[in-house]
């Protein structure tokens, strides 16, 4: 009962932050992120539905619509990138082609997986995808928010506000799978609770970021900047062969 409760706050606060989105026009700038909060409250409301009607269609439901989520989710990353470097165009293609070519290679591993049945097989590449998936997009928020800060460069509050979310989710879904792995039996009975109740803080993060749309700062392009962020983006897509190499297969980039 607890969990329901959790789960129709969380939708609630889908709504709230939708409604305001489209009241302030922020649609226009995160198109990306509102498709993917949008998809997120029609699958929770279409869940809860199933898991009070149709329970033994529950699982099913979830791990189509978890794969479809990872697959949106992926794209908040590119429009962060997008919008953090827009007075940066050369690094923003540099971005957006190692993060292409590193996340279809996470997507097209996950989808090597051996076939086992439909939902089964679903259900393993959903989890090896998340798994892989979180890693490569701490790294990838990681490089964006180390260049901004040597630099100095202000991200403009909405933005700041979807990415310090989106890295709280992140970082929390690593800490909950590292949990899993090495804890399966004593987090067993708050699994249910723990992800609701950590989405929930997110969800606050973003309403208070999001509450308001606050234009984005002007930033002088720099020639040195980029540079230097062309020689970050380097190294960074060394680190993702190194990471991704450990977990068993290597990316040309």
């Amino acid at each position: 009962m607890l969990s329901v409760m959790i789960w129709s706050v969380g939708v609630f606060l889908e709504i709230l932050l939708l409604v305001r989105g489209f009241q302030e026009k922020l649609y226009r700038q995160f198109p990306i992120f509102y498709l993917y909060l949008l998809f997120v409250m029609v699958n929770d409301v279409v869940s809860m539905s199933v898991y009070r009607w149709a329970s033994n269609y529950y699982f099913q439901v979830y791990w189509v619509t978890q794969f479809l989520s990872l697959a949106i989710g992926s794209g908040i990353i590119f429009e962060i990138y997008r919008v953090a470097l827009r007075s940066f165009p050369g690094a923003a293609r540099m971005a957006r082609c190692v993060l292409l070519i590193v996340f279809g290679a996470i997507f097209a591993n996950a989808l090597t997986i051996p076939w086992d049945g439909v939902f089964r097989w679903l259900a393993a590449a959903t989890i090896a995808l998340e798994r892989n998936l979180r890693i490569v997009q701490a790294l990838a928020i990681l490089t964006l928010a180390l260049l901004f800060s040597w630099y100095a460069i202000p991200f403009g509050k909405n933005l700041k506000g979807i990415l310090f979310g989106y890295s709280l989710f992140v970082g929390l879904s690593i800490v909950q799978f590292t949990l899993w792995r090495y804890s399966r039996e004593q987090i067993k009975p708050f699994w249910s609770y723990a992800q609701p109740v950590c989405y929930l803080l997110v969800m606050g993060v973003w309403i208070r970021a999001l509450w308001f749309a606050v234009p984005l700062p002007k930033i002088n392009p720099d020639p040195q900047i980029e540079s230097d962020y062309e020689l970050l983006i380097a190294a960074t897509r060394d680190q993702f062969r190194k990471t991704l190499a450990r977990l068993g297969w290597a990316v040309r980039a």
